[in-house]
């Protein structure tokens, strides 16, 4: 992997760990359909887990159309926002985690979002894992870097 890979890679592991929700865009009817998730990450970076009821808007757009995104910033609404925040967008692929996986999931997302525990484990949550193909990372609102995760 070339050294700007691994510095951007550190970059976003470091954001995806700082910043524990994100806002997740699916294919809604007629309108894009954006939401506020909890989210947690793998150590590889190739998945994000987001846990949701079954019975949400969220859960059947992506029933319908898996392909999703995430946006994930560090702004702070402070005026150095301007140079210093970085907006991070995945775009990949959803769907629900099931048996081991979703058990091995389930650790990672509890790790991230204790008070979440109960909730993540209930009969009509579906934890969700989003299969990373493209990170964006914006910088100072102009420079942006695209990596792929595939």
């Amino acid at each position: 992997m070339a050294r700007a890979d691994t510095h951007i890679k550190d970059i976003i592991g470091k954001l995806l760990t700082r910043q524990k929700f994100g806002v997740l865009a699916t294919h809604g009817k007629p309108y894009p359909y954006a939401t506020l998730v909890a989210c947690a990450h793998n150590k590889n970076l190739k998945h994000i887990y987001f846990a949701t009821i079954r019975d949400t808007r969220k859960y059947q757009h992506i029933a319908e159309e898996p392909h999703v995104s995430l946006l994930i910033d560090s702004r702070k609404n402070k005026p150095g926002d301007l140079k210093d925040a970085y907006a991070l967008t995945a775009l990949g692929r959803a769907r629900e985690t099931r048996g081991a996986e979703k058990r091995s999931a389930l650790k990672t997302y509890c790790s991230f979002h204790p008070p979440l525990r109960d909730f993540a484990r209930g009969p009509n949550c579906a934890l969700m894992k989003v299969r990373v193909y493209t990170y964006i990372l914006v910088s100072r609102f102009q420079n942006v870097v695209e990596i792929s995760m595939r």
